[in-house]
């Protein structure tokens, strides 16, 4: 492995076959099974970079405190991580929603058990807070980590807040869209630290991803 290689943090999971997709169009190809080893750090063909593969919300960590130069995480991690990263390019792969859904049978009864305050689950605490405050509406938020369609059909909450693709899970359970909060799609993203001292490889790798992303 090249002391001077670049160490670029993707994520396991739904987005982790487009990013071996994109940095292969950037001569970046990363050696090994990927999608079938339990390994966890893999370097490119070159040894020009090496690649960390983790959990995508533990992406921003690693790129903010500088185990990786760069990173590709979705928005909804990163909004929700509240990191101080650049984000420099939009990917544009990995589209879905962050949406507010309710059941069905309850469509008009916006706090119908009775509250001081509608309560709203979700994986999202910061991101459902910050745009629920943005309207100056005031819920609790109750964070959940599984099966948050469960809450409102078991009267945990009147809401949810969670990120969908088709939203077959929401039909399925009984649940309807109400609001979108944001859309979401993958993002590049840099430590600002190796920016600075790595300008030279980094400037032009940024430049390539963006252009093999058609922005």
């Amino acid at each position: 492995m090249d002391k001077n290689a670049i160490t670029i943090a993707i994520p396991k999971g739904r987005l982790l076959a487009d990013c071996l997709d994109l940095f292969s169009r950037v001569n970046l190809k990363v050696s090994g099974g990927v999608d079938t080893s339990r390994k966890l750090l893999f370097p490119s063909e070159d040894s020009s970079a090496r690649f960390l593969v983790v959990r995508d919300k533990d992406i921003p960590t690693y790129v903010e405190y500088g185990a990786a130069d760069i990173g590709v995480v979705g928005k909804d991690v990163l909004l929700e991580a509240g990191k101080d990263l650049l984000e420099p390019v939009d990917l544009g792969f990995g589209f879905c929603r962050i949406v507010v859904a309710e059941p069905s049978f309850n469509t008009q009864q916006w706090c119908s058990s009775g509250w001081g305050h509608p309560r709203v689950a979700t994986k999202y605490p910061n991101i459902a807070g910050d745009f629920f405050a943005s309207r100056g509406e005031h819920v609790e938020i109750i964070p959940l980590y599984g099966a948050i369609e469960l809450a409102p059909l078991t009267t945990l909450a009147d809401r949810i807040v969670d990120l969908v693709s088709t939203g077959e899970t929401l039909r399925q359970n009984n649940l309807v869209e109400v609001e979108e909060v944001i859309q979401v799609t993958a993002r590049l993203v840099v430590n600002r630290a190796s920016l600075r001292t790595r300008s030279d490889q980094l400037v032009h790798l940024i430049e390539e991803i963006r252009k093999a992303s058609g922005k």
